[in-house]
């Protein structure tokens, strides 16, 4: 892209606060937004070939939503950690396989999604967002839903086309959560604990695609208080 474009878009976030480049083949992140720290409250870099997201995108103090997704990320900054008012943080379609510590510094956010990344493991430390109502961890490498499931705030947790064959009993303590995806991944019938099915604040469990067939969850105590949603209808839906 030419200078005189970039600089045209930069007009333009200056009055909007807005500042979308999409597809534009961008291998780093523009440096000439740091001159907007103090405007910008959306940045939209999908569809590009960004490889490092500098540091200084904690400068950023007014930004409420970022969305960097089918770029090349590998990791990110601790500085994001700094980005206080961030509402909706979109990395779909990178090279992420874990995620800074200084993530469960933002307080205000709202929306994670980190679908078609590399994770291998579920990511630890988001406990600490209390505003967090959906964390989209789909089209990864997880094997295991593990306890510490149960600190996130999430009303939705999508964990569809994964590898799991391990979700822990504690997931039913997670006091907030009403939505979890399981589709496509390598559950038994025997690995959906049974206090997700009588004990947890649930109330669609999506879990198609795995190593039972979903009318047999007909036969579990527990059943009527939560809908199982397949691909073609919903199970006994009292909504």
């Amino acid at each position: 892209m030419g200078n005189s474009a970039l600089k045209a878009h930069l007009e333009t976030s200056q009055k909007t606060g807005v500042f979308q480049l999409t597809g534009k083949g961008l291998t780093e992140f523009p440096e000439e937004l740091q001159k907007l720290t103090g405007n910008l409250r959306t940045v939209d870099l999908s569809n590009n070939k960004i490889e490092v997201l500098p540091a200084f995108v904690g400068g950023f103090q007014q930004i409420k939503s970022l969305t960097i997704s089918s770029n090349k990320l590998t990791s990110l900054p601790n500085d994001i950690g700094k980005l206080k008012k961030l509402e909706t943080l979109i990395l779909n379609g990178n090279q992420l396989k874990q995620l800074p510590s200084s993530v469960g510094q933002l307080k205000s956010l709202r929306t994670l999604t980190l679908s078609g990344n590399h994770f291998k493991e579920f990511p630890i430390g988001l406990g600490t967002l209390r505003q967090l109502d959906v964390l989209d961890l789909s089209k990864n490498k997880i094997q295991v839903v593990p306890a510490e499931v149960a600190e996130l705030q999430a009303i939705e947790i999508n964990l569809n086309q994964n590898q799991i064959s391990t979700v822990s009993p504690e997931v039913s303590h997670a006091p907030r959560l009403k939505v979890l995806r399981l589709e496509e991944n390598c559950l038994e019938l025997s690995s959906i604990p049974f206090s997700i099915l009588s004990d947890s604040q649930v109330s669609l469990l999506s879990v198609e695609g795995n190593l039972f067939e979903v009318k047999r969850l007909r036969d579990l105590e527990g059943y009527d208080k939560v809908i199982f949603r397949t691909q073609t209808k919903i199970f006994n839906s009292n909504l």
